[in-house]
């Protein structure tokens, strides 16, 4: 049986870097991200931050089963930047990531070559400069049941791949959990053998 690989990769919290080539400077940040109006807030505060810069190129990944990605130049010639910076991002196999390079002209062209290098470089260390978290893919349950499953429930709580989220203890039980992807067919093998439990992914 293959075994399941639910694991992705994110960025901890911002990073910086700044890579000099022949009097241009280009500084790199690195952004965890999780909607596209986050994506639009750290652009536009870097173009205020640095409204003197010539190009704020980037590229991003957003989401963990649909993902959206997207690039840009911004100015710089085709295909010299956005993509760079996407194949450190795809090279590190970051999700939920936006890295943008702020580039200061230093008044000696660097050619298609030169920007490659510079672009890629400037995101390489960005990322390497920070701290990327391990994460899983994850399924929620919400399981319903009396009390006389209390005890059977609870040791299934404290299987490995399972966090308990909530729970509510009235007439009946109820209590959410996360199922980390990698164990939900255990899990569920045993939650179904307790009766009368019910429950769904929610």
């Amino acid at each position: 049986m293959t075994e399941i690989d639910d694991a992705y990769f994110e960025p901890k919290s911002v990073s910086e870097s700044l890579f000099k080539d022949k009097g241009s400077k280009h500084f790199g940040y690195v952004f965890p991200i999780h909607s596209a109006d986050e994506i639009e807030l750290h652009l536009n505060q870097l173009k205020k931050t640095h409204h003197n810069a010539r190009h704020v190129c980037y590229a991003w990944s957003l989401g963990i089963e649909n993902i959206e990605t997207k690039y840009s130049d911004d100015g710089e010639p085709h295909n010299s930047a956005g993509p760079p910076i996407m194949g450190q991002i795809q090279s590190y196999n970051l999700s939920n990531t936006l890295i943008a390079v702020v580039r200061y002209f230093g008044g000696t062209k660097l050619g298609v070559g030169g920007l490659i290098h510079a672009y890629k470089t400037a995101a390489k260390e960005a990322i390497e400069n920070g701290k990327i978290l391990t994460k899983y893919k994850t399924i929620t349950l919400r399981l319903f049941f009396s009390y006389e499953l209390m005890s059977d429930v609870m040791r299934i709580s404290k299987m490995e791949g399972v966090e308990v989220l909530s729970q509510k203890f009235t007439t009946d039980c109820l209590l959410d959990i996360s199922v980390r992807l990698k164990y939900y067919s255990s899990i569920l093998e045993n939650l179904t053998k307790l009766h009368p439990i019910k429950f769904k992914e929610i």
